[in-house]
């Protein structure tokens, strides 16, 4: 009897962690195409479920973003620790650009995530707090082997990142690569080249940045 009286319920926790599952897969696509503006509604509408099965699983919005954007953004901390590891500074830091930027060019709610501060619970903040001294030093490491232009901050990392995936949302229907191109010339144009005139406006500081990221609203 007691094996009779688990079955359902063993069938009912496999169906419950099913729908889990589905519903975050179809979150990440979803968000990826459309960002962060995408409704708990449309992600069960995409998911194929209903509205009521995706609010059981994520009570809020910010619940699903940090089930899928925690080991996002502890993806790009790896990528980060890597590049620390490559012996000449500027392969480091042109490595980790362009890494970062294959995965953001493409994949709008990562991008977003990244470089505002509107969304995202504890989880994905620690993340982020994690990620921001690798990229600090992957900048000074490269900018004081004198590789990188000295105007060079980390402050303007998500700002490639932005770039990129405008190009992406732009034109990435015509050529999905186009990305590469455009980090490319910003990756030369922020080498170090004897005779630079110096940059007309500096980098935003922490501060100026942190308002940055907690004024932009992907969703408007």
């Amino acid at each position: 009897m007691t094996d009779d009286a688990c079955g359902p319920r063993r069938a009912l926790r496999k169906d419950a962690e099913r729908n889990r599952q589905r519903i975050l897969e179809a979150a990440r696509e979803l968000f990826a195409l459309r960002g962060l503006e995408a409704t708990l509604n449309d992600v069960a509408h995409f998911a194929g479920v209903g509205v009521g099965t995706v609010y059981r699983r994520f009570a809020t919005k910010d619940e699903l973003l940090e089930a899928i954007f925690e080991d996002s953004i502890d993806q790009i901390v790896e990528l980060a620790k890597k590049a620390l590891q490559i012996e000449h500074s500027w392969d480091a830091f042109a490595w980790f650009v362009e890494h970062v930027c294959e995965l953001t060019a493409t994949d709008r709610g990562l991008r977003e995530m990244i470089c505002s501060r509107a969304y995202g619970g504890y989880r994905v903040e620690c993340v982020r707090l994690q990620l921001d001294p690798h990229i600090s030093q992957i900048v000074a490491r490269a900018r004081d082997d004198g590789h990188l232009r000295p105007e060079v901050q980390s402050s303007d990392i998500p700002v490639v990142n932005l770039l990129a995936g405008t190009v992406s949302e732009y034109a990435g229907h015509v050529e999905p690569q186009l990305w590469r191109r455009y980090v490319a010339l910003l990756l030369d144009g922020m080498r170090a080249y004897p005779g630079q005139r110096p940059m007309v406006v500096d980098a935003l500081d922490d501060r100026q940045m942190d308002e940055a990221m907690k004024g932009w609203h992907p969703a408007g």
